[in-house]
């Protein structure tokens, strides 16, 4: 039976399965699946895309995917056994399925939780402060980020067929984009797996997710303004798809993740018997074995001090000999499976060959094939299967081009030796840019060094040490907090980031317009707009009741020299230029002793505040403070608080209530100005689980 592909909310097979690809287990060479996607209506798709998933997720906000997000990753968890079981006929161990499975869950949960914390429940995001355009403040400028139009058409490898579409959906689905995923044929079966799950769910947003089981030739061709591809794959395939006229155009955005010969450095610090030269060799090992080395961020150049080389061949001898098991994941000893067919063992096997030829030396394992561990616990060679061992190939001269050029994807790496830091730092840059490069030194300055010349050149660096060793995740694992992507070679894209992974999805627009408009556009309060004073305090309204611009103007209070100085000796608080008339007028920014800032922002809650037990649940913070105007003894200052931002917590009975706060004075000069954080009852029966809130506080 020919895999299906889930387009236009249908699963569908192609009616001639003539020309479908064979998929077989990489362990014992059964077949696993048939592939093809001939006859799709890749053009109905993308506008299937377009048109019900733009209409389908536009609406919900970012708060509201991210809640999505959650219960997709719930329910895949609940069926990941499944996966894990599909996952070993491509080779992956266990713990390979960690990495992908797991990991995959993982990003959804992390973009779920950072997208509630950082984004707002809205459909617009801001970027940066607003710019004042003219002097009366009657024209301003913003720049703002609206989701794209079109379809994130997601090209992935085989590699991770969960986490590598995953990193890329989640923050699509985050910005509003419909996602179109095109999986690697040699694991597609497993892409497949997870989209049925999530479609099973009756959850997926109509048009939101489709999914491409087969080559896509002219997929391309189909794309336009507004559409935007995401690629993870080889450097060869990526340029050619950079080629497209709708790429070159500019009319669709492409980025790529490509192969990358990433570097692991050793500090000559890191000596044998030291806590980092121990955590180089182990974490060498696990990259050398996880997923067979087939990993777009596994070390494949260890760059070591010259006089290390042989210590470190031999450390990582006994870590392979003590660790790995080669063999078919079904069977629980094994800790390093096959690559993901014979093909790729005999490509693997022809760039080992690629590197003997210019001059490299197998230093550790062998090309012959492996004894291994079969399904049924008994050890034999494996003829059907897609066997390697772990591969090291030392160079003597470690400026030989083919180090730095060729990447056997498979559990091979070369070890380069090196003199200087400087040197060191020549040899990573020569892999013409990485996704990351790791660094094994106690020896800051070392870092320093090495990071000052190899930063540019490294989407990541990841320097290791006795302190982190313990807590690492380690060379090859990017996470979702941080950018997965690197330069040159690496394919010049930017993927994960946090919510930057979100933006790239995202058209960033400088807007342009008067207080009132840009409000209406953003939701956001801007000064000089339309504002509610008097009448019934906010401070007493639940957050269905309040509105943006809802504000109170307090009465002014006088400064004293009494108050200063009872400030300071109640918070110790007795710099100079609230104490002592002479210091304070020499300083250039005083007319003489003046209150404190905190003083003045205390005062401020006094003079807003309604303190009897309402909505208003906490007080989390204040962002953005700054100090203008100083205030004399004998000055007077006022506060005017204004509902600034307003959002709701979609799981929680309360929400964030962000208040523009500033404060003037008797001449009404600007003193201070900041936003005061707050959390909302979202009702009048404003009773709430203190827990939650004091959790809520806590995490902010």
């Amino acid at each position: 039976m020919i895999l299906p592909s889930y387009l236009q909310d249908a699963w569908w097979t192609p009616d001639d399965a003539s020309g479908a690809t064979t998929v077989h287990d990489a362990s014992t060479g059964e077949a696993v699946a048939s592939v093809s996607a001939r006859g799709a209506d890749l053009a109905a798709a993308l506008a299937h895309a377009r048109t019900v998933g733009q209409a389908s997720l536009g609406p919900l906000t970012f708060h509201q995917r991210a809640m999505l997000l959650k219960q997709f990753a719930l329910a895949l968890g609940e069926r990941k056994e499944e996966l894990y079981e599909l996952s070993r006929h491509s080779g992956s161990t266990l713990r390979d399925s960690l990495s992908d499975i797991d990991g995959g869950i993982g990003v959804l949960f992390t973009y779920s939780s950072k997208a509630r914390r950082e984004l707002p429940n809205a459909q617009v995001y801001l970027d940066g402060p607003v710019e004042p355009l003219s002097k009366d403040g009657s024209f301003l400028g913003r720049h703002v980020y609206t989701r794209l139009p079109g379809a994130a058409v997601q090209i992935n490898a085989f590699n991770f067929p969960t986490w590598g579409a995953l990193e890329k959906f989640a923050p699509a689905f985050l910005a509003g984009m419909p996602s179109v995923i095109k999986p690697a044929t040699p694991t597609a079966y497993v892409a497949e797996a997870w989209v049925r799950i999530l479609v099973d769910t009756g959850l997926l947003p109509p048009g939101s997710l489709q999914l491409v089981s087969g080559s896509v030739p002219d997929l391309l061709d189909h794309l336009e303004l507004g559409d935007i591809v995401g690629f993870t794959g080889s450097a060869s395939t990526a340029d050619r798809l950079r080629r497209h006229d709708n790429v070159q155009s500019g009319r669709v955005r492409f980025t790529s993740e490509t192969d990358s010969i990433n570097a692991s450095v050793l500090g000559p610090d890191a000596t044998a018997g030291t806590p980092e030269f121990d955590a180089y060799i182990k974490q060498l090992m696990v990259e050398l074995t996880t997923k067979a080395g087939q990993k777009c961020t596994a070390i494949r150049r260890a760059i070591v001090p010259a006089d290390a080389v042989a210590d470190v061949i031999g450390a990582l001898k006994a870590k392979i000999d003590e660790r790995v098991v080669v063999g078919d994941p079904h069977a629980e000893s094994v800790t390093m499976g096959p690559v993901v067919s014979r093909a790729q063992r005999d490509e693997v096997l022809r760039q080992v060959e690629v590197l003997r030829d210019a001059g490299g030396e197998l230093l550790l394992g062998s090309t012959d094939a492996p004894e291994v561990v079969r399904a049924d616990g008994t050890v034999g060679r494996a003829d059907q299967g897609a066997f390697l061992s772990p591969m090291v190939i030392g160079f003597a001269d470690a400026t030989t081009p083919a180090a730095h050029e060729i990447e056997a994807f498979g559990p091979v790496a070369t070890v380069l030796p090196y003199r200087t830091v400087a040197e060191a730092a020549d040899l990573v840059t020569r892999g013409g840019g990485s996704l990351v490069t790791s660094v094994a030194t106690h020896d800051d300055d070392v870092a320093l060094e090495l990071m000052s010349r190899i930063g540019a050149y490294n989407g990541r660096v990841l320097f290791l040490n006795r302190d982190n060793a313990r807590t690492s995740t380690g060379h090859g694992s990017p996470v979702p907090h941080l950018v997965h992507g690197g330069p040159g070679r690496a394919g010049g894209g930017e993927e994960l980031g946090g919510i930057r992974a979100v933006l790239h999805h995202m058209q960033r627009t400088a807007v342009q317009g008067s207080p009132e408009t840009l409000t209406a556009l953003t939701g956001v309060w801007h000064t000089g707009a339309a504002s509610a004073a008097g009448g019934r305090h906010p401070f007493r309204k639940a957050l269905s009741e309040l509105r943006i611009g809802d504000q109170v103007a307090s009465a002014s209070r006088t400064v004293t020299l009494d108050d200063i100085e009872t400030f300071a000796r109640f918070t110790g608080d007795t710099f100079y230029a609230h104490m002592d008339e002479a210091s304070a007028a020499a300083n250039p920014f005083f007319p003489g002793r003046v209150a404190h800032g905190y003083l003045l922002v205390s005062w401020a809650a006094g003079l807003f505040v309604d303190p009897e037990p309402g909505p208003v649940l906490a007080n989390y913070g204040l962002e953005n403070l700054r100090f203008v105007t100083p205030v004399s003894p004998g000055d007077e200052i006022r506060v005017v608080l204004t509902a600034k931002q307003i959002t709701p917590r979609e799981t929680d009975d309360y929400g964030e209530v962000r208040w523009d706060a500033v404060i003037r004075n008797q001449d009404d000069e600007l003193v201070a100005s900041y936003d005061v954080l707050t959390l909302v009852a979202k009702t009048d029966d404003h009773r709430t689980d203190a827990g939650a809130v004091r959790e809520e506080v806590a995490a902010r």
